[in-house]
C-alpha cells in the first residue's frame, strides 16, 4: 500500500489512486439503503463525508482520481475548497511527507520477477523557494491544476521580555492554469510579499475572509 501511495501522490498516477480506493473501500463495507456499491463507491462517498465536515460546500467528488472526462455526474469544486481540503491534509505529518518527496524508487513484482522503478514528482517546483508540497492535477474540464505549499522560517517577534513565535505557510491554489508552474511560482512570490505586508500592519484578519 506504501508503494501505491507513492504512485498516487508523487507520481499523479490515476490508477494507483482507484486501487488504493478499491482497498479502503473494501473495508469499509458496500451495502447502503439496500444498494449495492463498489468499493471504489463506498470511498467516494467518505470523501464528500470529508469533504462537507470541512465545510467545502461547492465540491462533489465523483470518483477517486478526479477524471471528469464523459462522467455523470459531473465532478465539481472551487479554489476556496481545495485550500480547505490541502489544509486539512497537510496537518497529517504523513501527507507532508509522501507529497514533499522529488522521487522514490518502489520495488514491484511482475510474473515472478522483482523489478524497482523510480518515481519522479510531477510538481517541478518542488524543492524551489521553500515549496514543499503539494499536488498537480489535470482533467478535461479543470485543466492544467497546481496547488503548491511553501514554509518560510517562523518570525520571532519580541516585546519586552515576551516573545512571540509566528509559523509562516503559504498555499497557492491553481485552477485551469495555461502555464501553472511560471504562474504557480508568480503567485507564491505575490503572496509573499503581501503576507509581508500584512505582517507588518499587525496581522489583523477579516473573520468573514478566514477558512
Amino acid at each position: 500500500m506504501r508503494d501505491l501511495l507513492y504512485a498516487a501522490l508523487v507520481q499523479s498516477d490515476n490508477i494507483a489512486a482507484y486501487t488504493l480506493a478499491y482497498h479502503v473501500g473494501s473495508r469499509l463495507g458496500a451495502v447502503e439503503a439496500g444498494a449495492k456499491l463498489t468499493p471504489a463507491d463506498m470511498f467516494v462517498a467518505q470523501m464528500n463525508a470529508l469533504a462537507k465536515q470541512l465545510k467545502m460546500e461547492r465540491t462533489r467528488f465523483v470518483n477517486p482520481h478526479g477524471i471528469d472526462w464523459k462522467v455523470k455526474p459531473l465532478p465539481y469544486s472551487t479554489v476556496e475548497d481545495m485550500a480547505r481540503l490541502t489544509r486539512y491534509a497537510m496537518n497529517k505529518p504523513s501527507f507532508r511527507f509522501y507529497v514533499s518527496q522529488r522521487e522514490r524508487q518502489i520495488s514491484f513484482n511482475r510474473q515472478g520477477q522483482q523489478l524497482s522503478y523510480v518515481l519522479r514528482n510531477t510538481n517541478e517546483l518542488l524543492g524551489k523557494n521553500g515549496i514543499d508540497g503539494v499536488k498537480t492535477g489535470r482533467s478535461a474540464r479543470a485543466g492544467d491544476c497546481l496547488i503548491l505549499y511553501a514554509n518560510r522560517e517562523s518570525e520571532v517577534v519580541r516585546n519586552g521580555q515576551m516573545e512571540t513565535v509566528y509559523p509562516r505557510h503559504l498555499m497557492v491554489v491553481l485552477l485551469g492554469g495555461t502555464n501553472r508552474f511560471g504562474e504557480g511560482a508568480a503567485l507564491m512570490q505575490r503572496g509573499w510579499q503581501l503576507y509581508d505586508q500584512w505582517a507588518a500592519t499587525g496581522r489583523m484578519a477579516d473573520p468573514k475572509k478566514l477558512l
